[in-house]
């Protein structure tokens, strides 16, 4: 087994492009579950949504790109008004109901022969990164130390995003050191007796929606770019849970969990798939295993990791219990 290219790939992973698109959509989800017990199972939609707001405005309208990471930024705050209008005056479980159908209606629009002209339908668009990437400062060549290295495309995306994310963790950390944040997690708890003290419950719960889905947005954006297209099947609903895992494994309403967590997840993903890849090749495992179901059996095995964690560990790593002892009433 070549141990020397696992280790490679693993590290590779623990800060690569899917690491920095997840994490910024566990954050996300950690504004409205962790710190506001929102239920939102859909922020693939909002993702998706910013995603194909930036692509169709590029590529189909031939519009300027900044022009459409506005668009994406504007469709993803519709959106959390169209979800959180209706529900959030109610119990949680109706928003959580509400955002898992928004997201599968939002991915079969995506996919529709109907509206194919304009977003593509099974096949996406592409063709609209140019412009991201004539910003890019990195010369031609690689960039790392040693094996841990990028092409300049890449380093320029992983920049970014990195970027994003130390951003991201900032505001995070400010807002919920501030008494709106102090709010937001009152509510979480008891929100009869936040609404006692004449505070707009309906209000704040919605301001961390827009704003849960403004920072998972981002990652719709990288995905894209990095990707150099956009696809409907991206944005499907294991991408939310997905994000919750990681929230959930890193430990809720934690800062740096989100991002902690999503490094672990990619890591155990691509550390398990690789080392089964390798002993099926050298024949190290017995003829039930091939190659063609060693990526559902690395689902199995980290997902029996997963549950382990949260029975002995049902705070995530850096979590604490009373942090997931949400009373979705």
């Amino acid at each position: 087994m070549d141990w020397n290219a696992i280790l490679i790939t693993t590290v590779k992973a623990s800060i690569g492009l899917e690491t920095v698109v997840y994490a910024l959509a566990a954050i996300g989800v950690n504004i409205q579950f962790g710190y506001a017990g929102l239920l939102n199972f859909g922020q693939a939609a909002f993702l998706g949504v910013a995603a194909y707001g930036m692509a169709v405005t590029v590529a189909t309208f031939h519009l300027p790109f900044w022009l459409g990471i506005a668009i994406g930024l504007a469709a993803t705050v519709v959106l959390a008004f169209l979800l959180g209008i209706p529900t959030l005056r109610l119990r949680a479980d109706y928003l959580a109901i509400v955002t898992i159908a928004a997201a599968e209606i939002v991915r079969l629009v995506f996919r529709s022969v109907e509206f194919s002209s304009v977003f593509g339908g099974s096949d996406g668009r592409q063709n609209f990164s140019g412009d991201f990437f004539a910003m890019n400062p990195y010369s031609p060549g690689t960039y790392g130390i040693g094996p841990i290295s990028f092409n300049e495309r890449v380093t320029w995306i992983l920049t970014v995003g990195w970027v994003l994310i130390a951003i991201c963790c900032g505001l995070v950390y400010l807002l919920m050191k501030s008494p709106w944040g102090r709010v937001l997690k009152a509510i979480r708890e008891d929100e009869d007796a936040v609404r006692s003290l004449g505070k707009n419950v309906f209000s704040y719960k919605m301001q961390a929606l827009v704003l849960g889905g403004l920072v998972g947005c981002l990652g719709g954006f990288l995905f894209a770019l990095g990707q150099a297209s956009v696809q409907p099947d991206l944005f499907s609903t294991e991408f939310t849970f997905y994000a919750y895992t990681i929230v959930i494994l890193g430990g809720a309403a934690r800062v740096f969990s989100p991002v902690v967590g999503a490094a672990i997840f990619w890591v155990l993903l691509v550390f398990v798939g690789n080392t089964l890849s390798e002993a099926v090749s050298a024949g190290m495992l017995p003829s039930l295993f091939t190659v063609n179901n060693i990526g559902a059996v690395r689902f199995m095995l980290v997902g029996l990791g997963l549950m382990l964690l949260l029975i002995f560990r049902p705070q995530g790593i850096f979590g604490d219990k009373r942090e997931i002892a949400l009373d979705a009433r």
